[in-house]
């Protein structure tokens, strides 16, 4: 029970409009403007695979799509904002460079896992990335591998065994997975490879460079796919790439400012819920019961995961 606190005598002088509440203080919206930004940031990356069901192109043109639309509005920005796009020594341009190819791997076996599959198999084992983390940071980064991150791998690896109803590579359930822990390698990669930069440069432009070279390493496929782009398809290339990238980003990370790295990190893990629940209203994809079993682990794991590595640090 909070302590009381004594009201002060009113001067007789005192109006009842002076004992109202006052007028003009911060309201819920304004207070909870990171909250709510981080909340819409998440959600927007959760609705990312939806487009590789909606947009009939093959996942590596959807993935040049949306890093070249939001490689340019994030740079845009950075112009506008009048940052410098200048980086410290030419080992973080090839370093930065190398995190740009392996963007462009970890978005298109993301989408390839979807469109082979279902969007709730690619969120889900996308999900998995902490797996793949608990045992590259340790190697890449000389520190000590802790037991409980092989144990939340292992379980989590299990929740992947649940997911897959036929561990053929002929089924769609089974190669939507392979593709899945592929995209999940990649980002426990780029994730590593952003540790580097986040302490010397601002996120916005480790993201510019890395879209950039992920755009260039990708524009060959142009050339190898040949689309047939429509005016729908280009629409929805730009929606993906400025809204569902660009500004999502921009949104998490104006969160950031305000929301605790451990809340941000409890609500990351919503976006493979709403990329289902997204699925599900939308495309009609109902998850089986093996994939809800399969989804609970891994999301349950990735949450402990959160929970311990903020309560640690």
């Amino acid at each position: 029970m909070p302590p009381r606190t004594e009201t002060p005598p009113l001067h007789p002088a005192d109006t009842a409009a002076d004992r109202r509440p006052r007028e003009g203080g911060p309201s819920w919206m304004a207070k909870n403007a990171g909250l709510l930004a981080t909340h819409l940031a998440v959600l927007l990356f959760g609705l990312v695979g939806l487009f590789a069901k909606v947009v009939a192109l093959p996942a590596i043109i959807l993935v040049l799509g949306r890093t070249f639309f939001s490689s340019a509005f994030l740079g845009a920005w950075l112009a506008f904002k009048k940052q410098s796009f200048a980086l410290k020594t030419r080992e973080d341009y090839a370093l930065i460079a190398i995190a740009g190819v392996i963007l462009a791997v970890h978005w298109t076996s993301f989408m390839q896992s979807i469109q082979v599959s279902t969007v709730a198999v690619g969120t889900l084992t996308l999900a998995t990335f902490p797996l793949f983390s608990a045992v590259l940071e340790p190697i890449l980064f000389h520190e000590k591998m802790r037991v409980p991150d092989i144990a939340c791998a292992l379980v989590m690896l299990a929740g992947v065994g649940f997911i897959v109803d036929d561990f053929s590579l002929d089924g769609t359930m089974a190669q939507g997975v392979l593709w899945g822990l592929l995209s999940a390698f990649t980002y426990a990669l780029l994730s590593l490879a952003n540790r580097r930069f986040s302490s010397g440069y601002p996120a916005s432009l480790v993201s510019f460079y890395e879209q950039t070279t992920a755009t260039v390493v990708l524009f060959p496929a142009l050339f190898a796919f040949k689309p047939a782009l429509s005016a729908f398809d280009i629409g929805m290339l730009a929606v993906m790439g400025v809204v569902f990238t660009a500004i999502a980003h921009t949104l998490f990370i104006s969160g950031l400012r305000t929301v605790k790295v451990r809340t941000a990190g409890i609500i990351t893990g919503l976006e493979s819920a709403y990329g289902v629940a997204a699925a599900m209203l939308f495309l009609g994809e109902i998850p089986g019961i093996r994939e809800i079993i399969g989804g609970c682990i891994i999301l349950a794991v990735a949450l402990y995961s959160t929970l311990a590595s903020t309560r640690s640090n």
